[in-house]
């Protein structure tokens, strides 16, 4: 009798174990295969250019638009324009608007390198499809300005042309200097001395011609007032010398 209900127990621990592991698998796989969904490589990786140099910023995320009505969404533009003409677009903007409060398409030729172009048009004529981490980095609350700022500085791109902690380095062959200045060092914050100097140029842009020169965008009416001093708080935490 004992070793039959010792038998008995054992069967209904085994079947237990049995249940909770075949649920476990099923919820297991399901949510592995959620995350590990493949995509196109040159179409993944569009999309992660996209975020990397902010175009998320002006044309909303995956393309979709509403950041403002003076730049298009690209859900439908993208296939209207063959990938020649979209290639063109991005290396050289769509000329300098005298108006520094409206955004325009800067150029990106010197920046942005042909297999990343490719990439970038890949994922524009496939419809901006939702690929996972693709999305711009979340900002930080409660931590202060400074903390908000230099997430913001990757999220809207700046470290793309003015490099890791404003350093610069990146050139720019046709402009006076040769190179897009940085954001650090003396001369660098004796011109930019104060938040409203600071905050002025980033609303403002610096618009100087068209490609090959790379021009800082207008990003006056896209970043709002609350991050644009957020900007200025991490900008003047900066090497100074």
């Amino acid at each position: 009798m004992i070793i039959l209900l010792v038998l008995g127990l054992m069967f209904v621990a085994g079947l237990v174990g049995w249940i909770v592991g075949h649920n476990t698998h099923e919820k297991t796989t399901g949510t592995v295969s959620a995350s590990t969904a493949t995509f196109d490589p040159q179409v993944a990786a569009g999309a992660h250019i996209f975020v990397q140099f902010a175009c998320a910023q002006c044309h909303g995320e995956q393309g979709k638009g509403g950041v403002s009505p003076d730049v298009p969404a690209l859900k439908t533009v993208a296939q209207k324009l063959q990938p020649a003409e979209l290639r063109t677009i991005i290396d050289h903007g769509l000329g300098a608007s005298k108006d520094p409060t409206k955004p325009y398409m800067p150029v990106w030729g010197q920046v942005i390198s042909a297999t990343q172009v490719t990439d970038l048009i890949s994922y524009l004529r496939a419809g901006l499809p939702k690929v996972p981490t693709a999305d711009p980095p979340a900002i930080p609350q409660g931590q202060g300005a400074a903390v908000a700022g230099a997430t913001l500085y990757v999220r809207y791109g700046c470290i793309n042309c003015h490099g890791p902690n404003g350093l610069g380095g990146v050139p720019n062959p046709q402009s006076p200097d040769k190179t897009i200045p940085p954001l650090s060092g003396a001369d660098f914050q004796g011109e930019f001395n104060t938040d409203k100097k600071i905050i002025d140029v980033i609303r403002s842009g610096s618009v100087i011609g068209r490609a090959p020169i790379v021009s800082m965008p207008h990003w006056g009416g896209i970043i709002p007032n609350d991050q644009l001093a957020a900007l200025a708080a991490y900008i003047k935490t900066l090497k100074s010398g």
